[in-house]
């Protein structure tokens, strides 16, 4: 482990390879998972605010369930997250196109229809946040249906702080992922 401010971040953020490669997993962190994509609280006013733009790129049921719960449900642990369609594990906010699901939100952010791209925990996906009382810990959610990516990363020798750099400076800020980064260094350097 390694601290950062008030950050703990596991060493497989920077010892592990990643790149997402949706022509092989075809976007199936938006369909499978145990609870919807978790939320902040600030995201969920800017998800209400953004909702008629990010609305045409829904599917039928995903609209059904935002309408009739709103843009978030509460998970079994009591935490906010993108609502489900019916008994399924699919995110409200994903749709198919040939064969791939995608992003709702996602899209009306590519289409230049919203500011917000989507919701922070999505876009650091395969790094989950967990928060706690003095600090936030930083780890690698390893995931069958991402083998496809585990193996493009090596291919490409990318590890995963390098391939989420975006979101991680979207979440952390610049001169977070800059001390990430001297530690990668480091850490590489000591081997």
């Amino acid at each position: 482990m390694l601290q950062i401010g008030s950050t703990i971040v596991s060493l497989d953020i920077i010892e592990k390879k990643f790149v997402c490669n949706l022509a092989k997993c075809k976007g199936m962190c938006c369909v499978y998972g145990d609870s919807g994509a978790p939320l902040y609280d600030d995201e969920i006013d800017i998800l209400k605010e953004a909702y008629t733009k990010v609305k045409p790129y829904m599917t039928r049921e995903g609209i059904e369930v935002v309408e009739r719960m709103g843009v978030y449900a509460t998970d079994f642990d009591n935490e906010k997250v993108t609502p489900l369609i019916g008994d399924s594990e699919e995110c409200a906010f994903s749709f198919c196109e040939k064969g791939v699901h995608y992003c709702a939100i996602e899209k009306a952010f590519i289409n230049g229809e919203t500011d917000f791209r989507k919701p922070v925990s999505c876009h650091l996906y395969p790094v989950r946040i967990t928060r706690f009382t003095d600090f936030e810990a930083v780890n690698y959610h390893q995931w069958r249906i991402c083998e496809d990516a585990n193996e493009y990363g090596k291919k490409k020798e990318t590890p995963i702080f390098v391939f989420l750099k975006e979101p991680l400076i979207r979440k952390f800020g610049a001169d977070w992922y800059g001390k990430l980064c001297r530690a990668a260094t480091k850490l590489k350097s000591d081997r």
